[in-house]
Parts: structure tokens; C-alpha cells; sequence
């Protein structure tokens, strides 16, 4: 049974499934060779993973949200947000709607307090 919360995207098989080829290209970029190829051609190497349209115009414009609601992990978006330099404390931000300075306070202070 999935449980549904709103604002809450859950990372299930049928996610993981659609979000195969943009994860994997995350990962690659563990590899300095690869963070080099893609950013000398982020289109290119994208087309090499078989992005969708979507997954591809997503990574370009480092469009976070939409990465997620296409499949993507947190833990390995997470990948591409550190080679633009970003802490997960940003990421935090840009789904709550926060700046990541609020966010990291927000965490300081025990958390979000506006969970419906």
C-alpha cells in the first residue's frame, strides 16, 4: 500500500524504473573523467544515457523539482547538485521553499514545524 503525503514524493519501484537512465548518469559522475565530459557537453552526454525530453531539459537547466518528480533520487541528484557546488542543505531549500540559509536554521531549531 503507498501512502500518499502531499508535497511528499515517494521513491518507489515504478519511480525508480522511470528514472533509471538520469540516475545513472548521477552516478557516473562519481568519476572525474566523466564530470570533465559532462561539463564540456552536458546535452551530448545526456543524449548519451537516453534521457527522456523531460529528464533531459531538467538536468540542463538544473531544474531540482523536476528532477525528482521525473524519477529522480534524491541521493544521486545529489550528485550533480556538488559538482555545481550546492549542499544538500540548498536542495533542502529548493523543496520546502526555503532559502538554504532558512532551511538550516529551520533544522537548528528542531525542524519544520508546518508538517500538516
Amino acid at each position: 500500500m503507498r501512502s500518499e503525503i502531499p508535497g511528499t514524493p515517494v521513491f518507489d519501484g515504478q519511480t525508480s524504473r522511470r528514472g533509471f537512465r538520469m540516475n545513472k548518469l548521477f552516478m557516473s559522475l562519481r568519476f572525474a573523467e566523466n564530470r570533465e565530459r559532462f561539463r564540456a557537453d552536458e546535452g551530448a552526454y545526456c543524449d548519451e544515457f537516453g534521457l527522456s525530453p523531460e529528464q533531459r531539459q531538467a538536468v540542463i537547466d538544473r531544474d531540482w523539482q523536476a528532477m525528482i518528480d521525473l524519477g529522480g533520487s534524491i541521493f544521486y541528484v545529489y550528485k550533480l547538485a556538488m559538482m555545481d557546488g550546492r549542499s544538500m542543505q540548498y536542495l533542502g531549500g529548493v523543496f520546502t521553499g526555503m532559502t538554504e540559509e532558512e532551511f538550516v536554521a529551520a533544522m537548528r531549531a528542531g525542524g519544520r514545524t508546518d508538517v500538516r
